[in-house]
């Protein structure tokens, strides 16, 4: 008797440190994710407030002396998360009163939508020849796509810069285009991806009688949908928020895209910042909704094809 009390007594202790572990876990968890989500939160309660709140709140964070320095603040300033009457008087002016700050969204999309479009397609043949070609070229090639992918966007600016002039397409749309579309980071993570689906299924095709673009099409895309789906939720967010292309590449700020104005915010425009904030983020929050399952399909698969 006394055994068995003993042994349900160890159960319970082993089921309270374990509920103990998950509580604790879960509160680390939920304390990070209150700590991330504060900004956004943050720019969507601002976005309701009046100009002369905003002012009142964050002037002084913005306020310039007369010779164009920052101010040196001496106060604390006061953040607040709810405003002191909802008002729609910046999105009010961002909608239907300046139609600059429309015309630079439609500038992401024209940007952004083209480039995640012909990103994937030079990406999904390329991977795809890479995966199915042997030899001391592909591997070179490849590799050198790695390094490529390793560099960070700052380093290739300038080639960019100079390719763009000698190319004549400076200061147009084909600037940004261009070297969006044949970014090496979609191959590199699709080629990957398609390195794992087994060779005996393209095997069986092709005794079957397929050729490769049967194959291409009617295997490899398929079973590469959750990859594909990533991809171009991570192209689309890295465009979508691009800063440097476009002040190094576009000096006529009439093609500037809606994030340059995101990241010259002045004092005469903060409350309609946080407006414009909040509209930016609507794409990229529906996208990530709708693809969050084929994004974490695609970044955490590990080999294989699912049955």
């Amino acid at each position: 008797m006394k055994e068995k009390r003993k042994e349900i007594f160890l159960k319970i202790k082993k089921k309270s440190k374990k509920i103990a572990r998950i509580l604790i876990l879960f509160t680390i968890a939920l304390a990070f994710a209150i700590i991330f989500l504060l900004p956004t939160v943050l720019t969507i309660t601002n976005s309701f407030m009046n100009e002369t709140e905003i002012n009142a709140n964050y002037g002084k964070i913005f306020a310039t002396t007369d010779k164009g320095g920052k101010v040196f603040i001496s106060d604390t300033v006061d953040i607040k998360f709810i405003p002191n009457k909802v008002s729609f008087e910046q999105f009010s002016s961002v909608l239907f009163k300046s139609p600059d700050y429309l015309y630079k969204f439609w500038n992401s999309v024209i940007y952004t939508l083209p480039i995640m479009i012909f990103q994937l397609a030079v990406a999904l043949l390329a991977s795809y020849g890479f995966m199915r070609l042997k030899g001391r070229l592909k591997e070179m090639l490849f590799f050198v796509y790695i390094i490529i992918c390793l560099m960070p966007y700052q380093v290739t600016l300038v080639p960019n810069f100079l390719v763009s002039k000698w190319l004549n397409i400076l200061d147009t749309r084909w600037a940004i285009w261009l070297p969006g579309m044949f970014s090496p980071f979609a191959v590199y993570l699709l080629t990957k991806y398609m390195k794992r689906i087994p060779k005996s299924i393209i095997e069986a095709a092709k005794v079957d009688g397929a050729g490769e673009w049967k194959i291409f099409i009617q295997i490899c895309l398929p079973l590469c949908k959750g990859a594909i789906y990533s991809v171009a939720i991570l192209i689309f967010i890295d465009f979508w928020n691009m800063v440097e292309q476009p002040l190094i590449l576009l000096a006529d700020e009439y093609l500037h895209p809606l994030s340059i104005f995101l990241s010259k915010i002045n004092s005469g425009e903060i409350g309609l910042a946080f407006a414009v904030a909040c509209i930016y983020m609507i794409p990229s929050l529906l996208i990530f909704l709708y693809g969050e399952d084929y994004l974490v399909e695609g970044i955490s698969y590990q080999g294989g094809v699912k049955g």
